[in-house]
């Protein structure tokens, strides 16, 4: 049974919130901000590690499949995980991850970014605020060169569009659901537009009157 995650600073409760982002919108950043703005854990990067530790798979082929799929990942049933009679490597490392998140989430309020954590949490009973960042292609472009540099040989705008298209089979194959499906979030901000500050700035506001809200 799901126990009610603690208190944050001066006894307010935040909720665990959830960045599910479209690939060079910032979603990485600025769950990271709110994170350190609201005092509370962050996790992305370390979900691979405790990932890597749970499985036994080293972290390069964590980060490398952690949002991917195969074809060998066929008879995957995420109610059925325990009973399986085949689980490829993909799924071993989702089951992982899934164990990772919802470790996470136990402790307390905390930032999760992506790998299904809002239908994870929303199945497990955990009162979530769960955010959706997307930005139009030109702002997307010009973050991702200036984070990877050029990128000669796929291009940058396929490079874009590869990134979301494994984000959107992975959510769909392990979920059944669509992913970036508005009704699945709270909150959708175009950090395009908004700017990374401004989304920080919302999605706080919205986290302290998360409490009253529920």
């Amino acid at each position: 049974m799901w126990q009610e995650p603690l208190r944050g600073e001066g006894d307010l409760m935040y909720p665990v919130i959830t960045i599910s982002r479209e690939f060079g919108s910032g979603g990485h950043s600025i769950g990271e901000k709110v994170a350190e703005k609201l005092g509370i854990p962050f996790y992305d990067g370390e979900i691979v590690n405790r990932a890597a530790q749970e499985s036994g798979y080293c972290k390069e082929l964590i980060e490398e499949q952690g949002e991917a799929t195969s074809s060998a990942s066929k008879w995957f049933d995420i109610s059925a995980a325990s009973t399986m009679y085949f689980q490829s490597p993909q799924d071993e490392i989702f089951l992982a991850q899934r164990k990772v998140i919802l470790d996470a989430a136990k402790k307390g309020p905390c930032v999760i970014v992506g790998r299904c954590s809002d239908y994870i949490l929303r199945k497990a009973g955990v009162p979530c605020l769960n955010i959706l960042i997307h930005a139009d292609m030109v702002h997307r472009k010009k973050r991702v060169l200036e984070r990877y540099g050029d990128m000669k040989e796929m291009g940058v705008e396929k490079r874009i569009e590869k990134k979301d298209k494994q984000r959107r089979t992975y959510y769909r194959y392990y979920t059944d659901q669509h992913w970036g499906k508005y009704e699945n979030y709270d909150l959708a901000l175009d950090s395009g537009n908004l700017g990374e500050d401004t989304c920080v700035h919302l999605i706080c506001e919205l986290a302290e009157q998360f409490p009253t809200q529920k």
